[in-house]
């Protein structure tokens, strides 16, 4: 067995060789150590057929930090892993963070698995505001509120949104209408309102209510909204309703803890960040899908 040098580039597409080095081309010209070049470690028992040799297979958790969309983020991770053949399960907005889990080659074939997956949340939100986009991505509007909630009344809402819910997407999301993302179509002017469809919120716990923002834990299923529950929330209040941050903490099994950021991929060989197809499958298996237990406190402060 031999340990190779790898160093991969942007677009990989053949192999040179240099001595014991083997070295991913992009076929326009090596980039220097100084830039985009990285460089891992793989053993290797004989000299690879191809570079798809040295791509990977398997799952990544990557803890997406806010300001990137969920494609932007995955695309910055092809170009560290060189790994083009790869997908997200499950988006997350720009103006959230935490736990996107990507599959990597041959594991593009679990997103299905991946987005069944029970997903846990940390969120805090203004009552006194809305926006067009329900989140702070977009301009905050004032709403005027005659009535300022009660902590029991907070409470009791949030409560009742536990369970099989019917939940209007928001305008401005991914939901595709007609072919089309609907926030293209919002954005175009047309006028459209995605269909709601049924969701599953395991639980809402409130960590702080303090007028007008609100601090809560959630664990869904999939296909739900959090910017869409603070506007359902709102309308139920008879106040605004508006994101103001979100951090997704779990993914089925993988959480917070469990993920990379850009640079600690950077610097981790394959065999570190990888989970792999078999570990992964068994991960993943429905018959092993847990809802994370809701938090052990005293309540709102």
């Amino acid at each position: 067995m031999l340990w190779w040098n790898v160093k991969a580039l942007l677009k990989p597409r053949s192999l040179l060789f240099s001595g014991r080095e083997v070295w991913l081309y992009d076929g326009e010209g090596r980039v220097t150590a100084h830039d985009t070049l990285r460089t891992h470690r793989v053993l290797v028992d004989r000299i690879p057929a191809s570079v798809d040799d040295f791509l990977v297979d398997g799952l990544i958790v990557l803890d997406k930090p806010i300001g990137l969309t969920s494609a932007k983020a995955l695309y910055r991770v092809r170009r560290i892993t060189g790994q083009r053949k790869s997908g997200h399960s499950g988006t997350l907005d720009p103006g959230a963070s935490g736990v996107l889990v990507l599959c990597m080659g041959k594991a593009t074939k679990l997103t299905e698995l991946i987005m069944d997956q029970p997903k846990a949340y940390r969120a805090r939100a203004r009552l006194d505001v809305t926006s067009e986009s329900f989140d702070s991505d977009s301009p905050h509007i004032p709403v005027d509120v005659d009535n300022v909630p009660t902590t029991d009344r907070v409470l009791s809402t949030c409560s009742a949104f536990e369970g099989t819910i019917d939940q209007v997407p928001p305008r401005i999301s991914a939901v595709k209408i007609g072919g089309l993302p609907s926030y293209r179509r919002a954005r175009g002017g047309q006028d459209i309102e995605p269909a709601s469809r049924p969701v599953r919120i395991y639980w809402i716990h409130v960590h702080r209510y303090d007028w007008p923002e609100i601090e809560f834990e959630m664990c869904c299923g999939r296909g739900t909204y959090v910017r869409s529950l603070i506007r359902d929330l709102g309308v139920k209040l008879n106040v605004g309703g508006c994101l103001t941050s979100l951090v997704r903490t779990r993914v089925g099994p993988f959480t917070l803890q469990d993920a990379y950021t850009f640079d600690t991929l950077q610097d981790a060989c394959p065999e570190d960040f990888l989970v792999d197809l078999d570990r992964a499958r068994t991960l993943l298996a429905p018959e092993r899908i847990e809802i994370p237990q809701r938090p052990v406190c005293d309540g709102p402060t």
